[in-house]
């Protein structure tokens, strides 16, 4: 059979491509047979594999049911009952007073939450500061309000033995030194899966309350801890900024990505910034949906741990798998459900391999670049899949790095 390059050029040399063409045709050539196997999309998690907590339904179902406005027109920032249940909840959860008049907004989804708080917090010229690695929408969000990007490098490898996430915590204070007036950053990270130290988190909340800077702290995968780790909350130090936002939400861990449902909470300043936003751009968190609540940090005993340790068993065998291929290496994943493996060196590049492995293996992975530009030899994997298929679809991912191995 011919490949790609002698059928251009059968055709003749006008209806060749380029020089440059001609490469790029060569490194996505398929080595080998295609893999055949269940379509696996790492990109997210597979709601299906893990059911959402029970009774959610029936708690959506009541509220539709509820007259008119009671619940479809909630108060911008949510139903006076739901913030009052969450600010129980979470307060027990994080260790953080929170009033539920004041200091607490309901959102349309945790990315929801981030829009409002980034946008309640910033104008166009702000400097910003974000860690490298960290979730993608951080960059795009200050790009698209007009700030100037700082980012703060996180050297996850390198801290992996000293119980540390390994964020440049002197780039920190110099980024707050040269006028950055807003951090933000996912703990657990995403996309690595590591956890701050309490250290760490102490050195954040202190460098922040001296330099009057503003913290946004994604807490997403914080139920989610994997080995016993301790986690720490930055919301919950005695020594903290005056200006903190917390955002969390039952998107991840308890499966409720559908019903577009997340919490901020913090400084009441902030917070009624936000509310006024939100009644700009999308009014409230779905009002039937925040019904849905009633039923986060109330699951039937044994629901959560039997959640994380069954996550727990999938991290552990994809991590294997990924160890044992030389020249892959990867931080094991302390909370969340994400992997962000290395790769070995390759005749293609990271973002052909990506490519590669979505065409050839039926495989779609996160590149390494939407988290930072300089890791190209990197992608992310969500392993909140179906245990068998995900093993299946790495062993897909080794086959090909084998074959386009240096």
């Amino acid at each position: 059979m011919d490949t790609l390059l002698e059928k251009f050029a059968k055709l003749g040399c006008d209806n060749a491509p380029g020089q440059e063409s001609r490469q790029k045709a060569a490194a996505l050539e398929l080595r080998g047979e295609k893999l055949s196997g269940t379509p696996v999309d790492f990109s997210h998690g597979d709601v299906d594999a893990h059911p959402p907590i029970p009774g959610t339904l029936a708690d959506f179902v009541a509220g539709v049911e509820k007259i008119g406005g009671h619940q479809a027109y909630t108060e911008y920032r949510g139903g006076k009952s739901t913030r009052e249940d969450l600010a129980r909840k979470i307060s027990a959860f994080t260790g953080a007073a929170i009033d539920p008049e004041e200091n607490i907004i309901l959102t349309p989804g945790t990315q929801g939450a981030l829009f409002l708080a980034i946008g309640a917090n910033m104008v166009p010229g702000d400097k910003v500061a974000i860690v490298e690695p960290d979730y993608f929408a951080n960059r795009k969000l200050v790009e698209f309000f007009g700030g100037e990007l700082c980012p703060i490098q996180m050297d996850y490898y390198g801290a992996q033995d000293q119980g540390r996430a390994g964020l440049d915590l002197t780039g920190l204070e110099q980024a707050f030194q040269s006028g950055v007036k807003l951090f933000l950053f996912s703990n657990p990270n995403n996309p690595t899966g590591v956890i701050y130290s309490r250290e760490e988190i102490v050195k954040i909340a202190s460098l922040a309350k001296e330099y009057g800077a503003t913290l946004i702290v994604d807490e997403l995968y914080s139920r989610q801890v994997f080995d016993g780790r301790a986690y720490t909350h930055l919301c919950a130090q005695p020594e903290r900024p005056d200006n903190l936002v917390t955002i969390i939400g039952p998107s991840k861990t308890e499966s409720l990505s559908g019903y577009r449902l997340g919490v901020a909470f913090g400084s009441a300043a902030i917070i009624e910034r936000m509310e006024k936003l939100q009644a700009i751009v999308s009014l409230r968190a779905p009002g039937y949906c925040q019904a849905v609540f009633a039923s986060w940090f109330a699951e039937p005993q044994g629901w959560m741990e039997q959640r994380v340790a069954g996550h727990q068993a999938i991290r552990d065998s994809l991590l294997s798998k990924f160890l044992a291929c030389p020249g892959v290496t990867a931080r094991t994943t302390e909370a969340g459900s994400y992997l962000f493996p290395k790769l070995p060196p390759l005749a293609v590049s990271g973002e052909d391999f990506v490519k590669i492995l979505r065409a050839h293996a039926d495989v779609t992975v996160t590149p390494g670049t939407e988290f930072g530009p300089q890791f190209t030899d990197s992608f992310r994997i969500n392993f909140s899949q179906d245990r068998k298929a995900a093993e299946a679809a790495v062993d897909r991912i080794i086959t090909m790095i084998e074959r386009y191995r240096v």
